[in-house]
């Protein structure tokens, strides 16, 4: 069963896909993997042309959806002295 995101329609998570990593549409396409190849230069045209089960919106769904993963709240604490 899998379950999707909340605020992602295309992004879901399955414990027995991809070891219940964050996937597209249940396509068996681990969010890190575009991210990945996409890191590494790959445009998302080239993408889309390799795998052609994915859409534009999936793609640029996997990158919001890193965006939100990441967001992170920095809290600067006093230095002590000792």
């Amino acid at each position: 069963m899998s379950i999707h995101h909340f605020k992602f329609d295309r992004i879901t998570v399955d414990p027995m896909k991809c070891l219940g990593k964050p996937c597209i549409r249940d396509l068996r396409i681990p969010v890190f993997s575009i991210l990945a190849y996409l890191s590494s230069g790959i445009s998302i045209d080239d993408l889309l042309g390799e795998w052609l089960e994915l859409e534009r919106e999936d793609i640029l769904q996997a990158l919001g959806y890193a965006s939100l993963a990441l967001e992170e709240d920095i809290v600067f604490l006093e230095k002590t002295e000792g």
